[in-house]
């Protein structure tokens, strides 16, 4: 039997709903028709540039479907620099209805709840399921264990589009309610822990210069900054201590209260707000998507980006993924590496070509917002701590995001 008969059988016996008709049609016109469906689940770093992409090129007989929870998306590089007051918020976001519209593609605001991957089918919290030729999942990753804990001080990183708005409101909350300063925790002490404390710290003396809250960084780690030369990590050490932002390594955190957490020991730290930036952790739908997964839940993909599971056209990029043969940290950098090898593969697979194999840099230029207007930048051995660093990374996000800010372009043509 063919894919398309095995899909009617397994709906005639699964599902008896008002679904399945609006299900069959669109099975029926797909199958009558033939034309193609790429579908795009998340826009983040690698499947936004396939947007791009397609606005100069389609694919031939090929539809392309985006699907996102939100209507625009935030562009992580820049959000230290949001926080700090150095960028306005739209700086930093991507409209997703303005990007979409632009390639002549479809955009779907809704929650997937789970895949077929046998029938090739989207199912949705709110809508028809959604059949698909190709699929490319990049919906990135979640602070490790930040659903874990649910008290009202706990301000997760994600999702970065409403992490702003959610951090100015319990930074508010503790300001209009609280006879003292506010304690401030951030959670990890990665290079985002780390630029999210100088640049959050910046924020509040901001809007409140009179105030003097004590900031923490809480991490489970022996030193902060993984990843980091050890002299990075020395000129981050004496930057934060000058900023009286204090560092305490060996904190796993197991429990929290409205104004505290603890640790695996017991030993309390007051944190009337904690931020949750700790290390990547697979979204929970990734287990709902009929794919194997590595051992941290990341969908497992061979060098070419494409699912283990040879038979499935479907892909997994940037974060949502993990080449089992070559695992790369979870960071930005490889997402957007990893951008035209997708765009190749999506073609290739198309056609029924060969897939092209991507190659993780081991070395990359990394540069921290550590605020007032300055970056520490690392380059193999090299490192520096200036103003220049910091104009040298707002070019570099700043030319990265505006490339798909078509909401900016449209409103500039009109006048």
């Amino acid at each position: 039997m063919t894919r398309f008969g095995d899909f009617i059988t397994d709906m005639l016996l699964y599902n008896q709903s008002e679904d399945f008709v609006v299900v069959f049609y669109l099975v029926r016109t797909h199958h009558v028709l033939k034309i193609r469906s790429l579908v795009l689940m998340g826009v983040g770093h690698t499947n936004a540039d396939v947007v791009l992409k397609w606005s100069k090129s389609p694919i031939e007989n090929c539809r392309l479907v985006c699907i996102s929870k939100f209507p625009y998306s935030t562009y992580s590089g820049m959000l230290p620099g949001t926080l700090a007051g150095q960028f306005a918020s739209e700086e930093m976001q991507i409209s997703l209805p303005a990007l979409i519209e632009r390639a002549g593609a479809e955009l779907i605001l809704d929650d997937v709840v789970s895949v077929n991957p046998e029938n090739r089918t989207i199912h949705f919290a709110n809508r028809s399921p959604l059949i698909f030729d190709v699929l490319s999942v990049g919906i990135g990753s979640i602070p490790a264990e930040s659903n874990k804990f649910d008290t009202i001080n706990i301000v997760p990183i994600k999702p970065m589009q409403t992490f702003v708005e959610r951090f100015d409101y319990r930074l508010n909350h503790c300001l209009n309610n609280l006879d003292r300063s506010p304690e401030i925790a951030i959670v990890g002490g990665g290079v985002a822990g780390i630029e999210l404390a100088f640049c959050i710290r910046e924020r509040f003396l901001r809007r409140v210069p009179s105030h003097s809250p004590r900031f923490r960084i809480l991490t489970s780690g022996e030193e902060i900054g993984d990843g980091l030369s050890s002299d990075s990590i020395r000129k981050l050490r004496r930057l934060l201590s000058k900023k009286s932002i204090e560092v305490i390594t060996g904190f796993r955190v197991a429990k929290t209260t409205h104004e505290a957490v603890i640790n695996q020991n017991g030993r309390s730290q007051q944190a009337d707000v904690v931020i949750w930036a700790t290390g990547a952790a697979a979204p929970p739908v990734l287990s709902k998507l009929g794919l194997p997964v590595d051992d941290a839940g990341f969908l497992a993909t061979d060098k070419t980006l494409r699912t283990t599971a040879q038979n499935h056209p479907i892909f997994a990029v940037g974060d949502s993924g993990t080449i089992i043969v070559d695992p790369s940290p979870k960071a930005g950098v490889y997402a957007v590496r990893q951008a035209p090898i997708l765009w190749s593969n999506l073609k290739a697979i198309l056609k029924n070509d060969s897939l092209e194999e991507f190659s993780p840099q081991k070395e990359f230029l990394k540069i921290l917002n550590t605020g007032e207007g300055k970056a520490l930048l690392q380059y193999k051995s090299m490192n520096f701590h200036a103003k220049w660093c910091w104009k040298l990374k707002t070019y570099i996000d700043k030319s990265f995001v505006q490339k798909y800010q078509f909401e900016k372009i449209q409103s500039q043509e009109k006048k």
